[in-house]
């Protein structure tokens, strides 16, 4: 079975130095390639990675989000993660990355607290 294609955008955030990338879509091994690549090149000093429009995301998608967050730690950049539906919550508290990984609610809710 084919995937539905994942589809993202990125926006300036609030204060300058946020980019918002916004998903939209499953993010699985068989969508992720695009957007992995594309995120080897936003360095910006905060990224808010929205997840509201992702109804699922197996393990290949939490290796991209680890990846990241792992990169943006190692060069003292802040990674938060928002919009995570009981889905793919389900899938960070079982691998336990939801101990790790910064969770807020929302995008306000996240240029808030940065």
């Amino acid at each position: 079975m084919l995937d539905k294609e994942l589809t993202y955008t990125t926006s300036d955030g609030a204060k300058p130095g946020t980019t918002i990338l916004t998903l939209d879509g499953p993010f699985t091994l068989g969508n992720m390639f695009q957007l992995q690549a594309e995120m080897r090149t936003l360095t910006p000093e905060c990224l808010i990675m929205d997840l509201a429009g992702v109804p699922y995301m197996d393990s290949a998608g939490l290796g991209v989000i680890m990846n990241y967050f792992v990169a943006a730690g190692n060069n003292r950049r802040k990674f938060i993660v928002t919009g995570v539906n009981e889905r793919v919550l389900a899938l960070l508290e079982m691998t336990k990355v939801d101990a790790i990984l910064q969770i807020r609610d929302s995008v306000d809710a996240a240029q808030a607290n940065e």
